[in-house]
């Protein structure tokens, strides 16, 4: 007798979102948990965005700020470089100069930053402000008039902020991050919130916060798990939006990706061990759930499509 593959019935569905203009590109719509194809369908593959900057990341480790030397010193320039060098699919555009803490550029100067990149590449951008909630609502506000109707996804909506946020996405056209402290029920609560506003819930794209490997990954695999099944088992519309996974800027913080190896010579190679700190870190939560994923470093990024490929 023939082995037969148990068939798990999910009521529910992750919206499909699409985003860009000139190049779209969509993500979610799968009917069923990561890759298990046997279960339901995996409409499209999980994306991933390089991360660039408004500023030059001088905190970023040499391992990774050396793969972008020559270019990093200018926005437009490393958009550039990613979508004609490292074949990017998108971009994310931190505005991190926004912060009070660093540059405290103005609304007007990260809009002209946004257009200015907008112009220089085709690919579907992620705007993203630089997690200072106050500053943030002003700033966002004014890159989502600034890239009126180009499809963005803007970024990121918190409790503290999301009023404002909201309504300019959904008054310029956007999609929109929802990010929570990594909390499933904060996170359905935000959801909720934004929704009330008019903001369409197939607009969405919610993180719950990211954590890298060896800080915390496994509470926030966990969260983000729990979002996904709440979604597929329980046809919990709250909970239906394609899922955010902000790699590198977690990654790129640790010990692991930064320690030297003549002060820690069992570790092996630091560029190895910190590529593969990100690729392993993004591959865990592509298993949780997460369609988006926001990434740095080009050798990761390869891995992790090739990972990709052969799952699907």
């Amino acid at each position: 007798m023939s082995f037969v593959v148990p068939k798990e019935t999910y009521s529910g569905k992750v919206y499909e979102v699409s985003i860009g203009t000139d190049k779209v590109i969509n993500f979610g719509g799968e009917t069923m948990l990561p890759f298990l194809s046997f279960d339901g369908t995996m409409k499209n593959r999980p994306l991933i965005a390089y991360e660039i900057q408004d500023i030059p990341p001088d905190d970023w480790p040499d391992t990774i700020k050396k793969v972008y030397e020559g270019v990093s010193d200018n926005p437009v320039t490393w958009a550039k470089y990613c979508q004609e060098k490292l074949g990017a699919k998108a971009i994310a555009l931190r505005l991190l100069g926004t912060h009070p803490d660093r540059l405290n550029t103005s609304p007007e100067d990260a809009a002209k930053t946004v257009k200015d990149v907008l112009a220089a590449v085709n690919l579907p951008m992620i705007i993203l402000g630089s997690n200072n909630a106050d500053k943030d609502a002003s700033v966002l506000a004014a890159v989502a008039e600034a890239a009126k109707d180009k499809n963005c996804i803007i970024g990121k909506a918190q409790e503290a902020n999301y009023k404002t946020i909201v309504a300019a996405a959904m008054a310029n056209n956007h999609k929109l991050i929802a990010m929570s402290d990594l909390d499933i029920n904060l996170s359905k609560q935000l959801n909720i919130l934004i929704t009330q506003m008019g903001f369409d819930k197939e607009r969405l794209i919610t993180d719950p916060m990211c954590s890298a490997l060896g800080y915390g990954l496994d509470y926030t695999y966990s969260v983000m798990e729990r979002i996904r099944l709440a979604a597929l088992m329980q046809n919990d519309t709250t909970m239906q939006q394609p899922l955010l996974g902000d790699v590198g800027f977690y990654v790129w913080k640790t010990k692991e990706t930064q320690a030297s190896e003549s002060d820690l010579p069992k570790w092996g190679s630091l560029e190895e061990r910190a590529i593969a700190w990100e690729a392993v870190t993004a591959a865990a939560f592509m298993f949780a759930g997460a369609e988006l994923l926001i990434m740095r470093h080009p050798k990761a990024v390869e891995a992790l499509e090739k990972l990709i490929d052969e799952l699907m």
